[in-house]
Formats: C-alpha cells, sequence, structure tokens
C-alpha cells in the first residue's frame, strides 16, 4: 500500500489549469523532491495533498484512505503533517507554547485549552521540552518565537510538524531564506529526524535535494514531466530545458 495516491488530481482557478490530471504514486519512508519552474503547480500539489485546497478532478490516498473530500484535520489525523513557504508559527507564544499546540493535537478526546497553564501537565511539558532538544534550538523554553532568528523559526516549525507524529511529511522550501550555516544546520536535521517517514519536499536548493531525496519529479505547467532517481532525472533533457537552466528560482 502507497502512502500516498493521486489518481488524476487536477486543480483549476478559474480559467488557470494550475494541476492537471497527476497520477503519482509515493511508497512508505519515500523522499520525493517536487522540482519544476516558479507556477509549475509544486506548492498547489502539497496544498491538495494536505487538504488545504479541494481538488477540482481526480482522486487522494493516504495510507490507502480515500481522502478526496476530507478536510486537512481528518488527513492530520492519518498521520500527515505540513510546514509552509512562510513560517506557520505562533510568534507571540513561547517555544514551549507552540510545541505544545502540536502536542495537543494528538489528544483529541482530551478538552485541552491551548490557554491553560503550561505548568498544568507535567508530562505535556517534558514532551515539548524534548522535542526542542531534538531539532537543537538552544533557547530558555519561555522565550516568545518572535524573538527566534529566521532559521531557528524554522527549526521551531519542524518540531511542531514533528509533534504531531506524523507518517508523512510535506515540506515547502524548509530552507528558503536561509544563509548558508543555516541551511546546513537544518539539512543535517531533517536527515536525522525525518529517517523512516514518507517525505514529499519542495525545495529550490538542488544541494539540499541531492542530500535528501531519492526519488525526484519534476512539474511544468502543472504536469509531471519526470519521475525517477536524482541521476537519472537530471541527466533528462526535457529537465534541463525547463528546470536546470534556472534551478535557482524553483
Amino acid at each position: 500500500m502507497n502512502a500516498i495516491e493521486l489518481k488524476g488530481v487536477g486543480k483549476r482557478f478559474g480559467d488557470f489549469q494550475a494541476v492537471g490530471s497527476v497520477d503519482l504514486a509515493i511508497p512508505p519512508q519515500q523522499h520525493c523532491a517536487l522540482l519544476g519552474p516558479n507556477g509549475a503547480g509544486k506548492t498547489t500539489l502539497l496544498n491538495l495533498i494536505s487538504g488545504r485546497l479541494s481538488l477540482s478532478s481526480g482522486s487522494i490516498l493516504i495510507n490507502g484512505h480515500d481522502v478526496s473530500h476530507e478536510p486537512a484535520g481528518k488527513r492530520a489525523r492519518l498521520g500527515v503533517g505540513r510546514s509552509f513557504q512562510k513560517t506557520n508559527i505562533f510568534p507571540q507564544l513561547s517555544l514551549l507554547e507552540n510545541v505544545r499546540l502540536g502536542l495537543q493535537a494528538l489528544e483529541l478526546a482530551r478538552n485541552w485549552s491551548p490557554w491553560s497553564p503550561i505548568d498544568a501537565d507535567d508530562a505535556l511539558r517534558e514532551q515539548a521540552c524534548a522535542m526542542l532538544q531534538r531539532v537543537d534550538i538552544r533557547r530558555p523554553v519561555e522565550v516568545l518565537a518572535e524573538d527566534l532568528s529566521y532559521g531557528e523559526q524554522r527549526q521551531l516549525e519542524l518540531a511542531i510538524t514533528l509533534a504531531t507524529q506524523p507518517r508523512i511529511v510535506l515540506l515547502d522550501e524548509p530552507t528558503a531564506g536561509m544563509s548558508p550555516p543555516e541551511t546546513a544546520h537544518v539539512l543535517e536535521l531533517m536527515m536525522e529526524l525525518l529517517q523512516g517517514l514518507t517525505v514529499v519536499i519542495v525545495e529550490h536548493d538542488l544541494s539540499v535535494v541531492d542530500r535528501i531525496a531519492d526519488r525526484i519529479v519534476v512539474l511544468e505547467r502543472g504536469a509531471v514531466i519526470a519521475d525517477g532517481t536524482p541521476t537519472d532525472v537530471k541527466a533528462d533533457s526535457r529537465v534541463q530545458h525547463a528546470y536546470l537552466k534556472g534551478a535557482t528560482h524553483a
């Protein structure tokens, strides 16, 4: 059974066909990179998989479950975690509170209040602190998220995503805007923390793709033009024409 299966997936915005009849099967634990020029449909495809956008056509299966018309929350409960191009954190909450919200998403049977005192549940606090240590944020847990550097905010977003214990992780340009040292640090974290998970990553930095992906799917104008190993895809003449000449603008 595939972790993700797309059958004839399409998305229109008015007269614009952002994604057109994409068929794609991603097995468990595979790390698949989506490449393509601006406007190719990469982020739209992630939004369709996660449920942030509704389908115009086709179907989506997550771990064998048809989620074509299910909301994002149902997909999250099936193990789908998502990060975004723009950092998706709560800037005026502390590091601990941010990660606690991710942990509380797993506790649907309990009547959690996000605004209850942080020390109300020692076990929850310990889990949040442990997750912050895993992503190597070396700050007091009471520090506000808005006071972190950009690279640290991306690490915090990774902690929130992983706190939901996903089996599938969708990453949208996780190193965009980072300095080379920040990129190297976050890449090392991802390589460690994403082991054993199914990963679909949109990334403009080919050096990151080379390290993290064992499969590349290239999109152009909402359609798949290449699919295979990194070595085979980068040797494809269509890919070189459509993408590699403008690789810094993925």
